[in-house]
């Protein structure tokens, strides 16, 4: 049965078509785009579902209970195309928002991927980017940890560990557009919402690296919340991955871009910035 709660008659409650993966008995893969040059070449099927999207403000999300957050975060960097001034102005921004936020001792930035839904994608390093349809979590079981280890350097991971300490996967979603996004906002399911049986591991396979993610299979108990008319002021934080593994926090975060019903295709593009990181918190 959908599960319809309170929320779902709070002001800003939408609907919306999210693209889901069709289960299949063999492991789904996909190219990523640092290895097409262009969109992800997907090898498998996908289906889409109209559900019930809630006013994730109505009921004040928290990224260790529900999975993400959204908050208020002014930033400075006047160009967020501009890849010099994003690796130093705003990766400190990051980095003091997310200390401040969890108490982490270090933070590890590792990516930044830059969306628009202009019908060209944003500019990235690696590629123009469109927004990420499909809903899916960006890490797993098997490659949270190996991230977490490219990332931060597997000796200071073990340290970690070994001292009691947790290592936490957060992405700091950003609209970098001059106008509040009306157009492809991000959808986002309460981790408790999803049973670990819709979380389908597929490999994503890059130039150098397969990596894993998990696409989401459709599933009735599925509960979606957005931001709506996000500003360039506000960051959503997503959850992707958690050395706690007892239940007691969200560990995985499904999200996916949706169209508004009735979604103004004269309104200004969404265009956003996604900055993975890694956070260490110590053992109190």
């Amino acid at each position: 049965m959908n599960h319809v709660t309170a929320a779902n008659t709070a002001a800003g409650a939408t609907t919306g078509a999210l693209t889901y993966i069709v289960r299949q008995d063999e492991k789904p893969y996909f190219l990523s785009s640092a290895l097409t040059g262009g969109e992800p070449e997907v090898h498998f099927k996908t289906e889409q579902h109209t559900v019930a999207i809630n006013n994730m403000r109505s009921i004040a999300a928290d990224v260790d209970r529900e999975g993400f957050e959204v908050m208020r975060s002014p930033s400075q960097v006047r160009n967020f195309y501009d890849v010099a001034e994003v690796d130093t102005a705003y990766n400190a921004e990051v980095v003091a928002l997310l200390k401040q936020r969890f108490g982490a001792s270090a933070v590890y930035i590792f990516d930044h991927t830059r969306r628009s839904d202009d019908g060209k994608g944003a500019s990235n390093p690696d590629g123009a980017r469109g927004p990420a349809v499909r809903v899916h979590c960006d890490y797993t079981d098997k490659s949270g940890p190996q991230r977490a280890k490219d990332a931060m350097g597997e000796a200071e991971y073990e340290r970690v560990i070994a001292a009691g300490g947790r290592i936490v996967q957060v992405n700091v979603w950003r609209p970098i557009g001059n106008a509040p996004v009306q157009r492809a906002p991000l959808a986002l399911a309460t981790a408790a919402s999803v049973p670990k049986a819709d979380l389908i591991a597929t490999d994503q396979r890059f130039p150098d690296r397969t990596g894993e993610i998990y696409q989401l299979a459709y599933g009735k108990t599925h509960q979606w919340y957005y931001a709506p008319l996000m500003q360039r002021d506000e960051v959503i934080l997503i959850k992707g991955w958690d050395t706690v593994a007892d239940g007691s926090v969200a560990r995985y975060t499904p999200h996916g871009a949706f169209q508004l019903p009735n979604q103004d295709p004269t309104a200004p593009p969404r265009e956003s910035i996604e900055t993975r990181t890694f956070l260490v918190i110590d053992a109190a």
